[in-house]
Order: C-alpha cells, then structure tokens, then sequence
C-alpha cells in the first residue's frame, strides 16, 4: 500500500457518471491516492489550470466536450501529464485517435476497481516498483557474478559475465534513483582485475591454436566465419559495416531501433593485441594478424607513427587480398567507403540505394572512436558524457540522429539485404595512472606502448619481449611491447601529475580489458 504522505499522488477523474463510481473513488483513496471528481470536460480544463495532478481517468462519450476533446485541450495546456482513457466504445478507430493524442492508458467500461488500480501503479509507481525488484534482483546476481570470478573460467564464461554486467548497467541506467551504480563498478572493476589475469595466461595459447574449440573466436577470423558465407548464397547486397570503437554496451543501446526492421542475430568474439585500430582493423579487413600482414604483404605494413591515416590505409587492399586468397568471386567489384565526418555520411547515405546490386560493399564509421579521443580534450563532452552511464547516453543520441541509421533504413527496404556489423575494438574509461619508463623513440599510447627499454609495474601492464609471441611485428630487434591492464593509463615521470590529471577519466583503448576485447559481431537481414 502507498504510505499516506503529503506528498500522496493526486488523481483527476472526469466522468458524466461519477456517481456511479463512488466505490472505485473510495477503493482508491483507501490505497493512498487523492481523488478529485468532476462530471464534464470544461470543469476538467479549468482545474487542470488551477491545479497538478499526477494521473487523469477521462471518460471518452460526455455530454457537452467530449472524451477526446477534452484530451487535447488538457494536452495543451500540460502536454507531459499521463491520462487514462474510459469508455464504453471498442471501435478500433477510436482506439488509435486516443492514442494518436499521446493517452498514457486505455480501459473499457465497464471498469472495475482492480484495473483503475493497476493503471495506477503502472503509470505512478511503475518506476518505484520496477527499480525494487531491480534492486533485489541485482544482488542475487551479485552474488553469483562473485562465486563465478574465484571459479576456473573459461572464455564463454567471460563472455556470459561481461553480458550480465552489461545488463546490469542498463537496467540501472533506467533506474538511477537506485544506489546500486557504486557496487557494479566495484565489481565491474575486480571482473576486469581477473579478466586481465586470464589474458596474460591464455593469450599466447589462444593466437597458436586459432579455430580451436577450447579458443575464442579471434579478430582474424571474422571476415571469413561471418561475411564470407553471406556472399556464396546471397541473392542482395552485403553489407560489412566496422564501427570503429563500438562498445557491446553501445551496441545494445542502439539495436533498439533496429529491430523492427531487420532479423539480428548477435555472436561476441575476442579483439587482439593490443586492440587499437592500426592492429586490430588491419587484422580484421586482412583475415591475418599484424606479423603475417607484415611478413606476406610488407607494402601495406606502412611503418610510422601508429594512427589513422598512417597505418590504415589499405583497408581495401587488404580486404581485397583475402577474397582473393580464398577464392571468393564476387557478382561486381567490391566497394569501400570510409566515414570521417557527417558530410561524407549524409552523402552516402543519400546514394546508398545506389548499391542496391552491390555484391560486397564495406563501410568503415569512425564517429565513435572521435567521440572516445575527442573527451579527453574537450570540456563540453566531458560535462556531456560524464560517466559510462551518460557516455551510452551520448551514443543513443548520436545513433538515433546519425546518417548510419539512415543508412540502415534504406538497406532495410532492399530485397534480400543482410548487413554484418562489428568492431575492432572496443574502449574503456581509464581512472588509474601506471608510471612507465621508455626511449624516446617509444610510441605516444596510453594503453600499450611499443619501442625500446620499456618498462612498467607488472600488476599493471603486461610486457612482450619477443613481438612474434605476440604475432605482433617487429618494428626492430630491439622493440617490445606492453600492454595496460585493467583501466590503467601509461603516463612517463616527466611531467607527471599534469598528465595524469589530463587523461584521468578519459576513454581509451589498447590493453586489455573486458571492454575493449569482448566485441559484438551482429548479422542483420530485411524484414521485406
């Protein structure tokens, strides 16, 4: 029952025939809500003015302004207050005007009690009520998660614990009045501590014995498991899409608008080292990891500084070559498209159709991985996306007004479509600062580093002597790398705290955590 406060919800009931329905007035009162009755629209408008309240029943067929009258006036004047429709009428007609004008319920009379009650409840407590078993039920899961991390886990169990924690963050982000967010990141932070152990401890067993069923799926084979099969016996266009820096959070947010338009199916597979896009996209457009793109393909290893334009510029090539290397005949030329900014998105989206013959079109979206950099040095996102919860926030506001949703619309109306999207890596909101010493000559990351005399605390990082146990090239006999763990950030003694305070807090990528390995691999096909 709701306690009997001042501040108890105050309903509005406009019905011709409110006499008749004293009982349920009074049924309601006794369960702690505050009634007010009046028997015609023009009443209701003129106490609407007057007064808020928290919840209006209205009945649809008055003498005098009718139901649906009255709702539009009411509208007007408070647009956000949530009305319950009352009527005798099942005419489907009406049904969609209610609703058409934003009503929050709809009841046929005649009405009983019980369901005045649990319209209520739904709208007034629906939150309170969900957010309690939400609560409860996030501490049994705790529990478990708990008991799983001291357990002898293997990669599916990773994937499964990382998926709860997930959820996890979702729910609470629909339930922010329950104190709970402090606990997840608490355990959040001991999952990703284990995970980073089990890393060090069965990555090199994993790249030796790649397709192996005691190893996870790996970066090198997407392309192959998930693309490939859809151009043997595909009758439409495939689409590749790779969302550079794509979250399985973010991913999940944003699926929510795409399911009444596609079939998806979704698989999670593991990133290599370190996951930054020069690697690991490499990886993915070639079907190899670095050393051997390195080795086979030396002059589309571009050496140099380890960003966007001077290591990933032959995305096509590379992907060209692995059809190649596999036999795959495509129906025409296979197309790439690269998106740096909305300009080139929104052109591409208008043209999209074009490829609507298009055995194999890949696209590369870049927006997320400029939201991930462009944090750490711009206040305004900072204040935007202050934490993970307001950071997915920040990706369903882009997604939803973006050219790629567009683009997904329009693919969705082409007969026979299906879409493959992923990611080359994932990021992670590094809090802690790891001290590393190094040569000049070291590269500039904040979660791996490669060059020479490197060198960190081994609770933080992890080191690689020898880059070839890594698959990794070499760069020079005398190159090695590391590796951040968990959400650590390197920062080098000089300087110090002013880069330790710059970076704190921002979102990263190239170590080893649960976010930045564990990627959404989602096959999409058309509903039409």
């Amino acid at each position: 029952m709701i306690e009997h406060t001042m501040n108890k919800p105050n309903i509005l009931w406009v019905d011709d025939e409110i006499e008749m329905l004293k009982s349920h007035v009074i049924f309601l009162e006794e369960k702690g809500y505050d009634v007010e009755t009046v028997t015609n629209g023009e009443d209701a408008i003129h106490l609407v003015n007057q007064k808020n309240f928290s919840l209006i029943f209205l009945d649809e067929m008055m003498a005098g302004m009718g139901g649906l009258e009255t709702l539009a006036k009411i509208k007007e004047i408070k647009p956000n207050i949530p009305i319950v429709m009352v009527t005798k009428s099942e005419e489907e007609s009406l049904m969609n005007d209610a609703i058409g004008k934003k009503i929050s319920d709809y009841l046929i009379k005649p009405v009983v009690p019980s369901q005045m009650l649990m319209a209520c409840k739904r709208i007034l407590d629906g939150q309170k009520i969900s957010g309690e078993y939400v609560q409860t039920d996030y501490l049994k899961d705790f529990s478990q998660i708990s008991r799983l991390l001291v357990g002898d886990l293997d990669f599916d169990d990773w994937e499964e614990i990382y998926l709860k924690l997930i959820n996890w963050d979702l729910e609470l982000d629909a339930h922010p009045e329950i104190n709970l967010r402090e606990t997840l990141d608490s355990q959040r932070k001991e999952a990703n501590q284990e995970f980073s152990k089990y890393v060090e401890n069965n990555y090199k067993t994993w790249i030796q014995n790649v397709g192996d069923k005691n190893t996870p799926k790996l970066t090198p084979e997407i392309v192959n498991d998930y693309v490939l099969p859809l151009l043997e016996d595909s009758k439409g266009p495939v689409f590749f899409f790779v969302i550079d820096c794509l979250r399985a959070d973010q991913w999940l947010v944003m699926e929510k608008h795409l399911l009444e338009m596609f079939d998806i199916k979704k698989d999670y597979y593991y990133s290599i080292l370190p996951t930054a896009t020069p690697y690991a996209r490499n990886s993915l457009f070639a079907g190899l990891f670095p050393s051997d793109i390195e080795k086979y393909y030396p002059e589309l290893w571009v050496s140099g500084n380890d960003d966007e334009r001077s290591m990933n510029k032959n995305e096509r090539e590379l992907l060209q070559k692995l059809l190649e290397r596999k036999n795959i005949h495509l129906r025409n030329d296979m197309k790439y498209m690269k998106i740096i900014d909305p300009e080139v998105g929104r052109n591409f989206e208008q043209h999209i159709t074009s490829h609507k013959k298009t055995h194999l079109m890949a696209v590369v979206v870049n927006f997320l991985d400029m939201i991930a950099h462009g944090r750490s040095d711009s206040d305004i996102l900072k204040e935007i996306a202050p934490d993970e919860a307001a950071y997915r926030s920040l990706t369903n506001s882009w997604f939803m007004h973006s050219s790629l949703l567009g683009m997904f619309k329009e693919i969705s109306k082409m007969k026979n479509a299906k879409i493959v999207v992923t990611t080359d890596h994932g990021s992670i909101r590094s809090l802690r600062g790891a001290k590393v010493m190094g040569d000049k000559e070291a590269s500039s990351n904040l979660r791996f580093k490669y060059g020479r005399n490197l060198k960190a605390d081994d609770r933080q990082a992890i080191y690689v002597k020898d880059p070839m146990e890594f698959k990794l090239p070499r760069r020079g006999i005398t190159t090695s790398y590391i590796f951040a763990k968990e959400d650590y950030y390197f920062i080098y003694p000089t300087d110090y705290h002013k880069y330790l305070s710059h970076y704190k807090d921002s979102f990263q990528h190239g170590g080893i955590s649960m976010e930045e390995m564990i990627l959404p691999i989602i096959t999409m096909e058309s509903k039409v």
